[in-house]
């Protein structure tokens, strides 16, 4: 079966997309104006909006379109959101998506709040479905991105195992993925079995996602990725790459990678450096062909759906996963 162009990706869903968008702006309008003003920065600082399009593809892929599709897309995009404000404020980060991050506009303690208000704000409207499945879905997702970032907290500057590092990027972004899918499924109605193809669709694409995201953060330019590169890195935490360069490197190499772990900068060893300990080792090919494991992995979940443009726009997904630059 032919995959789909992103044009035509875009032109299946775009009037979708545009409702989502406007059903965004009025759930992030609050009697509290800086919450407002927070919110529509972060909504007009743009994304790929590609949580809420998995959403719709699954549930059109089941012949389910409707408003609820609407408005549960709109919610896991605020989910998503708020988990960005929270992060940026862990992170001490400056920058996102090539602007000024909102806590070094408004500071931590208000951007605290508003990302606490969008996780509630989300869920006032996902209550509009009645559907205690759906709150079941959403409860557990944020119970999962909240334990995968007090987990990644409790491991920073440590060296992990790549199964630590899987189950992390599970919590802290695949599982919002997988959730989405479900969330369509269970709109339409779908069997279980469909329900957990989809689900292991979505988490297959979110683990190729964060492995590309990790890779691009030690590969890319600062103009090209919005954000300082090798952030992770002066963060004290270990990706996949750089995981593949401590198991597979000499003794020095592992030195000098927890050297930058340990004192969370680049000032006794140069970023240089640690590009060419990942190019003698091969690391940073390796994660590339972890995360077009995974892509191959969401498309095979999607063998036993008929053939439609939404199940062709579903496997351009993967493709556009591990292909993007930023």
């Amino acid at each position: 079966m032919a995959i789909a162009t992103a044009r035509e990706v875009f032109e299946l869903l775009r009037d979708d997309l545009v409702a989502i968008e406007q059903e965004l702006g009025r759930d992030a309008a609050s009697s509290v104006s800086t919450i407002t003003e927070i919110a529509e920065y972060l909504r007009e600082g743009g994304g790929k909006r590609i949580r809420p399009s998995l959403l719709l593809l699954a549930a059109h892929l089941m012949d389910f379109f409707g408003p609820s599709a609407i408005r549960l897309g709109a919610v896991v995009e605020m989910l998503h959101t708020a988990t960005l404000v929270h992060d940026d404020i862990i992170d001490n980060a400056h920058t996102r998506r090539g602007r000024p991050s909102p806590n070094t506009t408004w500071g931590n303690e208000k951007c605290v709040l508003a990302g606490d208000w969008l996780y509630m704000q989300a869920f006032k409207v996902a209550l509009e479905e009645q559907n205690l499945r759906v709150l079941d879905l959403l409860i557990d997702l944020t119970k999962q991105m909240v334990e995968g970032e007090l987990l990644q907290i409790q491991k920073l500057g440590r060296a992990v195992s790549e199964a630590e590092y899987y189950d992390l990027i599970f919590r802290k972004t695949a599982c919002l993925f997988s959730t989405s899918m479900r969330l369509g499924a269970v709109l339409a109605g779908a069997s279980e079995a469909q329900e957990a193809a989809l689900a292991t669709y979505g988490r297959a694409v979110g683990l190729a996602f964060q492995i590309v995201d990790d890779v691009l953060d030690l590969t890319a330019t600062e103009e090209v990725l919005g954000k300082p590169v090798a952030s992770d890195l002066r963060e004290g935490k270990a990706t996949l790459a750089v995981i593949h360069s401590i198991d597979h490197g000499t003794a020095k190499d592992r030195q000098t990678i927890q050297r930058v772990l340990d004192d969370r900068s680049f000032e006794h060893v140069s970023r240089e450096r640690i590009q060419e300990i990942l190019d003698r080792n091969g690391s940073v090919d390796y994660a590339r062909a972890a995360a077009d494991q995974y892509a191959e992995q969401s498309r095979q979940a999607l063998q036993a759906f008929p053939d439609s443009d939404f199940k062709r726009a579903l496997l351009w997904v993967p493709d556009f996963v591990v292909a993007r630059e930023k």
